[in-house]
């Protein structure tokens, strides 16, 4: 009886961290990214980004299955955001094209992080209305980090736009429907 007592609480335990043990993960393969970027590993990077993009699909839908939407799980997903679908990314792409540019690259690198943030952090004021305010990071990050497989195709300087774009886009104040 007493083993089963401890098993069920271990259970509850562990479901009621699902979602943000999933968040971590998500921060983790971020992480893993920036590293693999900084060892000259970008097919590492590439990948790591998408699967954190993987692991923040299913932490919301962990989540609103088990009834566990905290206000720490949505400030710990848009800390894992923008480690893993701003800054990854951006290093990423400055480490193999904006580097290039000098201060230029480096400045809209910053650009493109700082609106991520911004993004993320208007979205953590908002209240949950069926629609996103803006280009979410997460759609922002995964064009960005789709754009490694067009290097050798495009020219260099179409990454400043790129990134430009994007960054605008996530500060923009458009909605779109959630999915």
């Amino acid at each position: 009886m007493y083993l089963q007592s401890i098993m069920s609480n271990t259970r509850k335990k562990l479901k009621s961290h699902a979602a943000n043990m999933i968040t971590i993960a998500n921060l983790a393969f971020g992480g893993a990214a920036i590293m693999a970027t900084m060892n000259d590993s970008p097919a590492y990077s590439v990948l790591f980004i998408f699967i954190a993009g993987l692991l923040d699909r299913f932490d919301g839908m962990v989540a609103r299955k088990f009834h566990l939407e905290s206000e720490l799980g949505k400030q710990l997903d848009s800390m894992s955001d923008i480690i893993s679908f701003g800054v990854a990314p951006a290093l990423l792409l400055y480490s193999l094209v904006l580097q290039e540019f000098s201060t230029a690259g480096m400045a809209i690198t910053i650009i493109y992080i700082a609106c991520g943030a911004f993004r993320l952090a208007r979205f953590n004021i908002s209240e949950a209305n069926g629609f996103f305010t803006g280009l979410p990071i997460t759609v922002a990050g995964v064009i960005l980090t789709l754009s490694y497989f067009a290097i050798d195709m495009i020219p260099s300087v179409s990454y400043m736009f790129l990134f430009i774009i994007l960054a605008f886009l996530m500060i923009s104040t458009f909605t779109l429907k959630k999915v």
